[in-house]
């Protein structure tokens, strides 16, 4: 594993550790590539604050880290600068204006709520609602349609629970959009480990018939996650039982409004 672009920091309030620590770890784990993505802040209305997410006025310290830490290592790792991101349609075109401002490299698609996050569903609650399915899959085809995104974060993270013959129909669905577009999805390394309820078997049977490109992230929230042997042991164990086509690194795509 050479690249990893699924990075945090303490900013997200569920991280910890320095970033400068997550760098070193990385070196040490053999990585010549390491992108920060941070969950990003929300332009919320009516003073909502996310307890997973930085606030807005964190993200200007967080891009001057990064590009210091850029800069200081550039001799011993590639650094990249990104964000994970929920999209929220309500709130999207807000947040390209706010982080256009910044030179933000690439975002992650991470669909953890339908609709958002303040008044909608968690989308890793256990559900057999078919409704839920379907709205996950709406909502991310049209997040992946705005050309935003450079890959897909734990596409599987929808924690469908009901008929097998239904949520092959929609997931392959998606997989297929995301092919056309050529966006990989992530295998996550933080779903492993910690024995989530994804990756979801269900899901990648159906990726590696449809052909989809797949990555792997480290999702890392602690510094000693960056580099996961355990973890990417079992990632490499599913791309060869699903005949997944691994890529080892993503092309940037700058989040730009069109």
């Amino acid at each position: 594993m050479i690249a990893n672009y699924h990075t945090h920091t303490w900013r997200c309030k569920h991280a910890v550790g320095l970033e400068r620590d997550y760098i070193e770890n990385a070196i040490k784990g053999g990585m010549r590539i390491l992108g920060f993505s941070d969950h990003t802040p929300m332009p919320y209305e009516g003073g909502y604050v996310s307890a997973v997410k930085m606030d807005v006025d964190q993200l200007e310290d967080y891009v001057d880290m990064v590009l210091q830490l850029k800069k200081e290592y550039e001799k011993d790792i590639e650094i990249h600068l990104g964000l994970e991101v929920e999209y929220y349609p309500d709130y999207f075109e807000k947040l390209l204006k706010i982080t256009g401002q910044y030179p933000i490299e690439y975002f992650l698609l991470a669909q953890h709520y339908l609709g958002n996050e303040i008044n909608d569903v968690f989308s890793g609650e256990p559900t057999k609602d078919p409704q839920r399915l379907e709205r996950y899959c709406a909502q991310t085809k049209e997040a992946l349609n705005t050309g935003c995104f450079s890959y897909f974060a734990h596409p599987d993270f929808l924690n469908f629970t009901g008929e097998n013959e239904l949520y092959e129909t929609y997931i392959r669905d998606l997989c297929i959009h995301a092919k056309e577009l050529k966006i990989p999805l992530e295998i996550n390394f933080l779903g492993i480990w910690e024995k989530r309820h994804y990756p979801n078997a269900r899901f990648w049977k159906i990726a590696g018939e449809v052909g989809n490109t797949v990555i792997f992230g480290a999702d890392a929230h602690q510094p000693e996650k960056v580099w996961n042997p355990e973890a990417l042991a079992a990632a490499e164990k599913m791309v060869a039982e699903y005949d997944l086509k691994l890529a080892d690194t993503m092309t940037l795509r700058r989040p730009v409004k069109n």
